[in-house]
C-alpha cells in the first residue's frame, strides 16, 4: 500500500493561513470540488470521492486517531461512474457519513497541502508528506513536524480524527 504522514488543524485565519501556504508552494494550486462517502468498514476506512464530472476515486485507508503526525496507509482505484458505485456501497455495507468539501491543493516538493472548506464544519489545513516505499515514517514526520513549525501551527491545534468523525460528533470549527 502507498503511506503518506498526515496532520490536519483548523484554520481560525484562512486568509492568513493561505498566504503562509503560498510562500511554500513549489506549483501553482489547483481548486477542487470533493463529495466523500463513507461506508462501514471494520479494517479501517472506505470512502468514495466524487467529483462534479461524475468521476470518482474509491478510496480505502488505515491510520490511528492521534492528534500529531501519523501515518496512513493507503489504496485508491478510479471510477468513472461514482454515483452508481455510492449507491452499490450504501445497499452492500451502508453509509457512515458524507463530507461535502472544497478543496484547494497545493504541492511543496512532495507533500500535498490541502486548505479545505468542509461544509458545516469550517476551514483546515491537512499536510500529507507521500512516504517512499521503504522510507521510513520518522523522515515524513520530521517533514510535516517542519511543516508545522514554517506555517506557525501548534501541536496542540492537531485534530485526530477524519472530518465525518467531526460532523457525526455534532464539532464545528
Amino acid at each position: 500500500m502507498a503511506r503518506n504522514v498526515e496532520i490536519k488543524a483548523p484554520v481560525s485565519n484562512p486568509e492568513e493561513m493561505l498566504r503562509q501556504v503560498l510562500l511554500l508552494a513549489t506549483g501553482e494550486p489547483v481548486e477542487i470540488e470533493q463529495d466523500d462517502t463513507f461506508f462501514h468498514c471494520p479494517q479501517g476506512r472506505l470512502k468514495l470521492r466524487a467529483f462534479p464530472d461524475g468521476t470518482g476515486e474509491l478510496i480505502f485507508y488505515q491510520r490511528h486517531n492521534l492528534a500529531g503526525p501519523k501515518v496512513s496507509e493507503y489504496q485508491i482505484v478510479p471510477t468513472h461512474c461514482a454515483e452508481r458505485l455510492r449507491q452499490l456501497l450504501t445497499q452492500a455495507y451502508g453509509q457512515v457519513g458524507r463530507v461535502k468539501k472544497r478543496r484547494i491543493l497545493f504541492w511543496a516538493g512532495r507533500t500535498r497541502i490541502h486548505f479545505d472548506r468542509v461544509e458545516h464544519l469550517g476551514n483546515f489545513l491537512e499536510l500529507e508528506v507521500v512516504l517512499g516505499e521503504t522510507e521510513p515514517a520518522s523522515v515524513g514526520m520530521q517533514e510535516a513536524q517542519d511543516f508545522l513549525t514554517a506555517l506557525g501551527i501548534s501541536l496542540h491545534s492537531l485534530i485526530d480524527c477524519a472530518y465525518v468523525d467531526l460532523l457525526k460528533a455534532g464539532k464545528p470549527s
